[in-house]
Order: structure tokens, then sequence, then C-alpha cells
């Protein structure tokens, strides 16, 4: 693939702003998880209770997903991205002037699943400026703002133990600002607007190609921000790390998933996305059922090191065959699939953090994930199977 081909193909300053749009959004939509190991000791949570704070903030982003998605499509992903960072704010205020009861918490990461819904926004934004040969890399490149996971996991903790894990919320509305003012300026509306989507989500849920894209999503990017988010608490209450370390560790791993997501979409982009996530899922199984043996640290950090970045790849490759199912509806199948991938993200650290108190193990976690990871690579075979054979139908033709 040529750079310089990709370079002259697209809008480069809105490809830039749908990165640090997604990049902010992302951080703040996982600083619960960053900061879960403080508002778990000031609070006194149990094991189930940390999973449940920790699994809210990707629940609302399902949520707001279905919302936002559509709403790119109408009225466009720059006018919808603007809106989006604007109501961020009222989630930070609130953890930064109140939020002192559980309730509270959970509130404040229901309403930070605003921060989640602009994956609808960043990717349609970089979608629309390329052609197809190109969209597994753009996708994968707007896609990187996962890596605000890497600064809320080593700033987060760091910056709570200076100002309290409530003064954290009040600092994450400065980069919200800033990057409110850069993407006002930078984004630029594609020249090409999606066709208007006038079927329901309902209705999209009736074809089982976006079923079968919602699955993956729920493993892949699930697994990726589900994990990301509960890794300090994991740390802490299997290792009995100090808080900077366990966050330390967890950034370690979040960064290998944000590495290798444009890496993902690139290798979609050449080999095709169905082949890569059948290998992605394949190593994911693998890799859960290490984990489940809880091995020690070192052994586990490696581990969570592959794991994440298999999601990651997992990630770029699911959204490389978005736009090549969807091209006319990319803002509506980008909120349907990451609300799944937000499900995603709800049900695993929920289910660590449930099992975990009922067995006082974190193998049965890793063993239905493994399970989840086994189920999706039986799909996406079979989806390849069908596609393959539509893709031949259309070339004879």
């Amino acid at each position: 693939m040529a750079i310089k081909g990709f370079r002259s193909a697209g809008h480069l300053p809105s490809l830039i702003a749908a990165l640090v749009h997604f990049d902010v959004s992302f951080m703040v939509w996982v600083l619960v998880g960053a900061l879960s190991v403080y508002i778990a000791e000031d609070l006194q949570l149990s094991s189930a209770q940390k999973g449940l704070m920790v699994a809210v903030p990707p629940l609302g982003g399902s949520l707001f997903r279905l919302v936002v998605g559509p709403l790119a499509d109408r009225i466009g992903a720059k006018r919808t991205g603007t809106l989006v960072l604007l109501a961020v704010l009222v989630p930070l205020v609130w953890g930064w002037q109140a939020g002192g009861t559980y309730v509270q918490v959970l509130g404040i990461g229901l309403l930070l699943g605003l921060a989640g819904s602009s994956f609808a926004v960043a990717l349609p934004l970089a979608s629309r400026w390329y052609p197809s040969q190109y969209q597994g890399l753009a996708l994968g490149i707007a896609g990187a703002g996962n890596s605000g996971t890497i600064v809320a996991s080593l700033a987060a903790p760091r910056l709570a133990e200076q100002v309290g894990w409530h003064g954290v919320f009040g600092l994450a509305t400065l980069p919200v600002l800033t990057v409110l003012l850069f993407f006002g300026l930078a984004a630029k509306e594609p020249p090409r607007p999606a066709a208007e989507a006038r079927r329901s989500l309902r209705r999209l849920l009736n074809e089982s190609d976006a079923r079968w894209l919602c699955l993956f999503y729920l493993v892949t990017f699930g697994g990726f921000v589900g994990m990301s988010g509960y890794l300090p608490i994991l740390f802490v209450d299997r290792f009995a790390l100090p808080k900077v370390a366990a966050a330390g560790y967890a950034a370690l791993c979040a960064a290998a998933g944000s590495l290798l997501r444009p890496v993902g979409g690139a290798l979609a982009d050449r080999f095709g996305g169905t082949r890569v996530l059948s290998v992605v899922f394949i190593a994911i199984t693998s890799i859960a059922v290490a984990l489940a043996t809880l091995p020690p640290l070192g052994a586990t950090v490696t581990l969570l090191v592959c794991l994440l970045g298999a999601f990651g790849i997992g990630n770029g490759a699911v959204f490389q065959l978005v736009p090549q199912r969807y091209p006319t509806r990319i803002g509506a199948m980008t909120g349907l699939v990451g609300a799944a991938g937000g499900v995603g993200g709800f049900l695993l650290p929920f289910a660590l953090g449930f099992l975990n108190g009922v067995t006082g193990s974190f193998t049965p976690g890793f063993l239905v994930l493994g399970a989840a990871a086994a189920s999706a690579a039986v799909g996406i075979v079979n989806r390849q199977r069908l596609w393959r054979a539509e893709w031949q139908l259309e070339a004879a033709v």
C-alpha cells in the first residue's frame, strides 16, 4: 500500500481531528476504571460492586451510540462530535464537585458513556474521506484513539495521589475543552454525505451480517475496553500490587491493544478482514485459557499484553468489514456495532468481578471469555465461506 497515495486520497486534518476526538473521549470514558482502586478503597466496595462500577461506562457507551450513530448520518459527524464533547463535560463536573456515593459513581459512569459514543463520530468522519482500498488503514488510524486508555491508566492514578480522585475529574475537563476547539477548526464534513438511513436499528438487526459483525465486535472491542478498565483491580486484588504499579502494568497492556489497532486494519486491507479475525479469535481463546490457570505475575502480564494486542488487531479488522458490507449506512452501523462492543465491555468486567466474588478466583471469568472467543471463531469461519461465495457470484455477474 502506497503511503503517498493514502495521504493524497482523503483529508488529513479531518483524520487527525477524528483521532484526537476519539483519543480524549476514550481517555474520559475509561476514567472510572483508571481510578477504580481509589474509588473502591474510598467507598469500601465489594468485588462484585467493583466489577459493576467498571462495567457501567461501557454500557452507557452502548446506549448513547445507538443515538449518536444515526445522528451523525443525519446532521454530520462534525456537528455531532461537537455536541458529544460538550455533553461529556457534565459527568466530569459531577465527578469533580460531587460523586461521593456508590450510586452517584454509577450515574457518573453511565453518563461517561457519552464519551464512548465518540466511536460513532470519529470512524464515519474518517471512513467517508477515503476510498475502499484505504478503509482499513484510515479506520485503524482513527480508531487508534483508544490510546486514550494509556493516558488515563498512566496519568489518572498519579494525579489522584496528588489531588484525589475527585480532582482528576476536574482536571480532565481541560483536555476535553482543548480538543473541542481543535476539532471545530480541523474537522471538515466529507464531500460525499452518507445516504440517509431510514431503516430502524431493529430492522438492521434483522440482517444476519449486522448481527455477526455485532458479535465479533462484542468480543474484540468489548474485551479490550472491559479488560482495560478492570486491569487495575485485577492486579491489586490478585497480586496485592501498589496502586500506581498496578496502573503501570495496566497501561502497558492497554498500549498493545491501542497501537495494534491500525495494524489490524492494514492487515485486513491486505489479507481480508475475515482471515485476520479467524486468527485473532483462535489466539484470544488460547490466551484466555492460559490466563485461567492463574500464572505468576510475569507470565500474567505477558499474556495480558498478547491478549489486548489481539483485541486491538481484531478491532481494526472488524471495522475494515463494516464499510464493505454497509457502505451507505456507516454511521448507523458504526453505532450499532459499537453498541455491541460496549455491551461486551460491560459483560467482561462484571463477569470477572461477580464470579471472583462468588468463587474467590478469576479462573471462571477467563474461561467465559475463552468460550465467547471460540464461538466467534466458528462464526467468522462460516461467514467467510458465505461472503466469499457472494463476492465470487458478484464478480461473475
